[in-house]
């Protein structure tokens, strides 16, 4: 026999000796359970391949970007970008996105279809202070962050300061 597999088995019986099966499931099942509930408590990073949405006046996206009724602001809690220098789908100058977002499921009147929002926050020095809004219809518990809108989203910029906030829209929901 030779020396590597001596020590090969010389090890092994120490590990058998000194733990126990039952033992080893537990930490195993344990491990397991930690790591099933990770992508509970971290945020989501949506900023790769965000599509651009259609702007204001074009047909199939009825509504007022610059009014809290506007059919993709039903998860929004903040600032309307495009009240505050940018637009619905992007941050206003001199402020930078946030990699991480949260998302809602919001029904376009115009075609009747709901559409999976994505709620960006733009970061800066300076909070716009313009056009308020606060809208909860598909928002979820604290423990479910990415669909909820109470969290300063502003940790994946730059800046920690929330300027407003842009609403993308990732697809159609299924």
């Amino acid at each position: 026999m030779s020396l590597l597999d001596r020590l090969f088995e010389r090890t092994s019986r120490r590990v058998a000796h000194s733990t126990s099966r039952r033992n080893t499931l537990f930490k195993l099942g344990s491990w397991m359970v930690a790591g099933s509930a990770l992508p509970l408590i971290l945020p989501i990073d949506r900023s790769a391949g965000n599509a651009h949405a259609a702007e204001k006046g074009e047909p199939g996206d009825p509504g007022d970007p610059t009014s809290c009724d506007y059919w993709r602001y039903c998860s929004i809690d903040g600032y309307l970008c495009s009240c505050c220098g940018g637009s619905k789908t992007s941050c206003p100058p001199g402020t930078d996105i946030s990699r991480v977002a949260w998302v809602g499921t919001c029904r376009n009147p115009a075609d009747g279809r709901d559409y999976i929002i994505s709620y960006n926050d733009c970061c800066g020095n300076q909070p716009c202070g313009k056009c308020a809004c606060n809208r909860n219809d598909s928002e979820q518990p604290i423990y479910r962050p990415f669909n909820n809108n109470d969290i300063n989203w502003c940790i994946g910029a730059e800046s920690n300061t929330y300027v407003c906030t842009i609403t993308v829209i990732q697809g159609v929901a299924t």
